[in-house]
């Protein structure tokens, strides 16, 4: 009996023990939990699929700033450009419990990890024009959240984004495109959250430059309600406005100088004379293939508009400049081919005149008359007249000549009409360009500006 009392004994006292030891390593373990476990703690009733809690059913103020890093690929035939930035989203959290030593001495915010945010009621706004939105990843996303001791929500994100603009080319190349980007929520409509730009608004980098373009400042910031038929609501949106202003040096440099220098080279073929005709027709025909082939590269920068830009009207006055010099040494040469067939025609008439009043002379010294011809009588001065038979008189070489040469009454000079067409084509040619200079230019600024 004593025996087996010692061992019941035995086993209760091991039990004992065995369970105390059980209790300690539990607290152990709270204790454990507790001093590893996030100090931000979530109440237990908090839902991350609700809003934050607001006054009088107004909409959850979201704050949001953006940081523009970089903006590239201005891609006119896509039309879009890329941009890179910082995205920063802010608002009140009232159903955080927050402790005050999770706090760093003289810190009023703690950064945690990127986790926690998925633990969190969250805005979604989107950019509603983008084609690509993402955030930039290298070993991980590029996104941080910070917690304020008023319980206002910070969170931070590097993204880079290609955005849709519709571009107009009237202008070109003095075009300006405003290309905007527009922010706003997705699934909550205005009446429970509320997108407003923060005090920073939209922050350029100070070094950011642009190849083509300028970029115009300030930029215009909106705040609006956009009606949205697919969501079947009225949803809070954000607009920043880029002013995209294309630098002119390039173009004048590439396009309107070498050009107009086509054009003046057009003008000395007024100074060569027709019998230098291969190295005119050279020299014409190659101002026109010059503008051809420039034009032609030209049209490659852009896409193929429905529309005249402002670059296909001075193309086609350089053009039509040079043309019309074409045409103009066509008619010159049209009238010395008719001047040089009358001078060479006449002289011709009058020796064989001259021949048939000698065989009418013969003919009649040998006692009989074969033939009847034409005499010579003097008109009136500087004019003779062929008469046979009684016929009408004809016309001497100057009146026949009237239409491509005539004497100058003043100097009696003979003029020839082609040569003076030249001589005029070399101030009437220029002129009329500088006249088409003069009012492209102060056009085109003022609807420009």
């Amino acid at each position: 009996m004593l025996g087996k009392y010692n061992t019941k004994a035995f086993i209760s006292l091991g039990l004992t023990f065995i369970l105390m030891w059980i209790s300690e390593a539990t607290d152990a373990h709270v204790n454990y939990n507790y001093t590893t476990k996030p100090r931000v703690v979530l109440p237990p009733n908090y839902v991350k699929e609700m809003r934050p809690p607001s006054k009088k059913g107004s909409p959850v103020i979201v704050d949001f700033s953006i940081f523009v890093v970089d903006i590239n690929s201005i891609n006119v035939e896509d039309m879009d450009f890329r941009v890179d930035m910082f995205i920063h989203q802010r608002w009140m959290e009232s159903r955080l419990e927050i402790s005050d030593d999770i706090f760093e001495e003289g810190d009023d915010y703690v950064t945690l990890l990127p986790e926690f945010f998925d633990n969190l009621w969250q805005p979604d706004p989107y950019f509603l024009n983008s084609k690509i939105a993402e955030i930039a990843t290298l070993t991980h996303k590029f996104t941080s959240v910070t917690l304020y001791k008023n319980k206002t929500v910070r969170y931070a994100a590097r993204m880079h984004a290609i955005i849709a603009c519709q571009m107009e080319f009237q202008l070109y190349p003095m075009d300006i495109q405003v290309c905007p980007i527009y922010i706003e929520s997705f699934s909550s409509n205005n009446q429970k959250v509320k997108l407003r730009w923060s005090d920073s608004g939209v922050t350029l980098n100070p070094e950011l430059k642009l190849l083509q373009y300028n970029l115009g400042q300030p930029l215009e910031l909106e705040e609006s309600d956009g009606y949205m038929p697919e969501k079947v609501g009225n949803f809070s949106r954000l607009t920043v406005y880029f002013r995209f202003e294309r630098q002119i040096g390039h173009h004048l440099i590439q396009t309107f100088a070498p050009s107009s220098l086509v054009v003046m080279l057009s003008w000395f073929s007024f100074w060569l004379g027709l019998d230098a005709i291969p190295g005119r027709v050279t020299l014409l025909v190659t101002c026109m293939l010059t503008l051809v082939t420039m034009f032609t590269g030209l049209r490659a920068d852009i896409p193929p508009v429905a529309y005249v830009k402002a670059l296909d009207l001075w193309m086609a006055g350089c053009m039509v400049s040079v043309f019309a010099a074409l045409a103009e040494f066509v008619v010159v040469k049209v009238l010395d081919v008719q001047y040089q067939y009358q001078v060479n025609r006449i002289p011709k008439r009058i020796s064989n005149m001259e021949k048939g009043q000698c065989a009418t002379v013969a003919s009649w010294e040998g006692g009989a008359v074969r033939s009847r011809k034409a005499t010579q009588t003097p008109t009136t001065p500087g004019q003779t007249s062929l008469q046979g038979n009684g016929g009408p008189p004809k016309p001497a070489r100057r009146q026949s000549l009237l239409s491509v040469a005539w004497t100058d009454t003043d100097t009696g000079v003979e003029k020839i009409m082609w040569r003076e067409i030249d001589k005029v084509s070399r101030a009437v040619f220029p002129i009329l360009f500088f006249v088409f200079v003069l009012l492209y230019w102060p056009i085109l600024l003022m609807k420009s500006s």
